[in-house]
């Protein structure tokens, strides 16, 4: 039976309080109304007016100001483990991916020798800053996983992956493009094509994850008002 007003006036209010990713967010705001709409009928039943029952049922529920904090923190949670997983699956890959590029590149591995000297120890360091991030992706997805158990505050845990990705993002510009600059001297890797979709694929996962990143700071910017207790 849909509500008269009263409690979709308080899920209306409920989602415009809350941040996070949209599935999980409708998915807890779909399950407060339900158990609202449970209450409610059932409270109608026993005698109670339709709104009565819905006034009823909210006040029984809790305030937006009580509720909210608890259903925050499990979005910051959501946010963080999508974070977590993206680097943990996507970064040792795109590190795969260019080792195998640089592998059946055409004429290497004498191409190499056309290049600086440092762009071997540049590209291993590379490669070796990737795993590190996808090892922090792996350990952040693990405490926000099985880990929540020892954890008394997750929000931290996303905020601080938000913050290390930010922080990772001038570190891999600077080192790609020294890359990139060295490579400049190797004939015909411009138009060498998987060379030309491996840069697109980097390019449209660091975006996705400095988007989630932005996500997971801007859901974790204030810490959840404390819960008001009778």
């Amino acid at each position: 039976m849909a509500g008269t007003g009263v409690i979709e006036d308080y899920v209306t209010g409920l989602s415009r309080t809350l941040r996070g990713p949209r599935r999980p967010k409708l998915d807890m705001i779909t399950e407060a109304r339900d158990s609202l709409l449970d209450s409610a009928e059932a409270l109608e039943s026993d005698g109670l007016r339709r709104e009565e029952a819905e006034r009823a049922a909210v006040q029984e529920f809790g305030t937006i100001r009580e509720i909210a904090p608890g259903y925050q923190e499990e979005l910051s949670k959501s946010a963080g483990r999508r974070l977590a997983a993206l680097l943990f699956v996507t970064v040792p890959l795109t590190a795969i991916m260019w080792n195998v590029i640089w592998k059946v590149f055409p004429s290497a591995p004498t191409a190499y020798q056309d290049m600086p000297d440092w762009f071997i120890v540049v590209a291993r360091g590379v490669d070796m800053l990737q795993m590190f991030i996808g090892l922090v992706g792996g350990l952040a997805l693990l405490a926000l996983g099985r880990g929540l158990r020892r954890i008394r505050r997750p929000r931290l845990v996303t905020r601080f992956l938000g913050v290390f990705v930010w922080a990772m993002l001038p570190v891999m510009l600077v080192s790609c493009g020294a890359l990139m600059f060295g490579s400049q001297g190797s004939a015909g890797f411009s138009d060498f094509p998987p060379g030309a979709v491996a840069s697109l694929v980097s390019y449209g996962i660091w975006v996705m994850q400095l988007y989630c990143a932005f996500r997971c700071l801007s859901i974790t910017r204030r810490a959840p008002a404390p819960v008001v207790t009778a």
